[in-house]
């Protein structure tokens, strides 16, 4: 617990959903070493407790590695198959946070990444995009996030197609969140 408290215009507490359909999780890859390929996953659920003090707040979120689409469908069976995220053993990836810290305009999200069945903590520069009024009279925020992670370290291989694959993965979250009750 930090006793540093931060002031968002707007902030409200309370249990978000994320909301898939306005949501959208992509990872951008270098491939061959000269352009880059990007993909994004289609299944995914999570819940944000945004707590009286901002940098006590906290997020998990559940992602169907399955759900995969980089717009080639040949190149999704691959990816999907053992040489990189194996989903039949390894169905999903999770985020657990662990901590928020203050940084310059934005923030700072601790956390603990389950990919491959492999768990290693990663952060995530986050930007608060706002609160606002939703349909029916809910209430809705939104957060946009990245951070990068080394494939290997997940032990994500790639098998012989690993050669030509980039180890630095840019994992991009624009993520929107329905308040609950």
């Amino acid at each position: 617990m930090t006793s540093q408290t931060v002031q968002i215009p707007g902030y409200l507490t309370g249990t978000w959903a994320i909301d898939p359909v306005h949501s959208d999780i992509s990872f951008v890859v270098r491939h061959l070493g000269v352009s880059k390929v990007r993909g994004h996953f289609g299944t995914f659920e999570g819940t944000i407790v945004t707590a009286e003090n901002p940098l006590e707040s906290t997020v998990t979120a559940k992602i169907d590695a399955g759900s995969i689409d980089t717009r080639n469908e040949q190149r999704d069976a691959h990816v999907r198959g053992e040489d990189f995220l194996d989903t039949e053993k390894f169905p999903e990836l999770t985020f657990t946070s662990s901590g928020v810290r203050a940084h310059g305009e934005g923030f700072l999200v601790d956390g603990e990444l389950s990919l491959h069945g492999v768990t290693k903590p990663v952060t995530l520069e986050l930007e608060i995009n706002g609160f606002g009024d939703g349909f029916e009279g809910s209430k809705v925020v939104g957060f946009s996030a990245s951070t990068e992670i080394n494939r290997r370290e997940f032990g994500v291989t790639g098998g012989a197609a690993g050669a030509v694959v980039g180890d630095k993965i840019t994992i991009l979250l624009e993520i929107e969140a329905v308040k609950q009750g």
